[in-house]
């Protein structure tokens, strides 16, 4: 097998264990296929027009099991995810099937929009049909409670270099407090956690799912506000509605304990908020942390989010006034 570019150590290992579970030939070629935010990296497998994918996940830095088993709770559930071929858990290495090249994130158009998040929806309903509890970890308080910490410690503190007052922090607690005992309320159901259309890819069947392994066990709307509140891509209101609307009335037909409205908008944009400050804390750490800065430039894109939610429930003003006083106002 020859790369087409030159490999590390760690990925000439790589190659070299890929070609021996398939008894590849010299000729098949070996390539970069993606990374992400964490530690993981994965490259493409190609042979007499076949290909498959192989994933490194250093074991000192990331672990393979979760991966593993939670990929088998979706191909249980019907759904599409890679399966695994073969592994090497001291490695760190897995060799998966190749779902293709494309994620809903590249693939989007104007014309195929409508039916990708239509199948999307769908597939989440499966995936939430299928929940079983004491499976995966619960999405307790303790979890909400650290991913919320994110904005002050990384985002305020490290990037914006900023000490919040008694007051501030009295507020952002507040508010906290609130979208904790929102999303405990909740049903709870299997929670992906980044349903996403970075993580999401046009496949047969469609969806093919990517990055679970961080699964868990907690509130109904969270993998819908991923979808919805995309960190990487905006839609206008009015397809969200729609997608909101189309997810409801599917959801009651196969008997998920969907809240009536106005709780269920409340419960899903409570939740997307949490989720949004969690993630301008996670980007601003994979910045300084792991030396990726690129995540920061999608940073405006929550900040926006934050507040188009806040501006909408008079018990989240606090939080609206922290981002004026932190100067957090994105531009249009």
């Amino acid at each position: 097998m020859s790369p087409d570019s030159p490999l590390d150590e760690r990925a000439l290992r790589a190659r070299d264990w890929a070609g021996t579970q398939l008894s590849l030939s010299a000729a098949s070629r070996f390539a970069p296929a993606s990374a992400d935010a964490s530690f993981r990296r994965y490259f493409r497998i190609e042979d007499q027009g076949a290909s498959w994918v192989l994933m490194d996940a250093p074991p000192e830095r990331e672990d393979c099991a979760p991966f593993i088993r939670i990929g088998q709770l979706l191909l249980d559930a019907g759904l599409n995810a890679p399966r695994v071929l073969a592994q090497d858990l001291a490695q760190g290495f897995l060799l998966l099937s190749d779902l293709g090249r494309q994620t809903y994130l590249q693939a989007f158009t104007e014309d195929n929009a409508q039916a990708l998040m239509d199948d999307a929806i769908a597939a989440l309903i499966r995936w939430q049909l299928a929940s079983r509890a004491e499976v995966l970890p619960e999405y307790d308080e303790a979890l909400l409670r650290r991913e919320l910490s994110l904005f002050p410690d990384w985002y305020v503190a490290r990037h914006l270099q900023r000490e919040l007052s008694l007051a501030q922090r009295e507020a952002l607690r507040g508010v906290e407090d609130l979208l904790v005992a929102s999303a405990l309320a909740q049903p709870r159901v299997y929670v992906h956690r980044d349903y996403m259309p970075r993580n999401l890819m046009p496949a047969t069947p469609n969806p093919g799912i990517l990055d679970f392994q961080d699964a868990v066990y907690g509130p109904i709307t969270y993998d819908l506000a991923s979808l919805m509140r995309d960190a990487f891509w905006s839609w206008p209101e009015a397809r969200i509605e729609r997608w909101l609307a189309l997810y409801q009335q599917q959801a009651r037909a196969a008997g998920l304990p969907i809240a009536p409205e106005p709780e269920f908008r409340r419960a899903f944009d409570w939740m997307g908020l949490q989720r949004h400050l969690k993630v301008i804390g996670i980007f601003a750490r994979i910045c300084y942390r792991d030396g990726k800065p690129h995540y920061l430039a999608d940073v405006p894109r929550f900040i926006r989010y934050v507040r188009s939610v806040a501006v909408r429930y008079p018990q989240l003003a606090p939080l609206l006034g922290l981002f004026d006083e932190l100067g957090l106002v994105a531009a249009a």
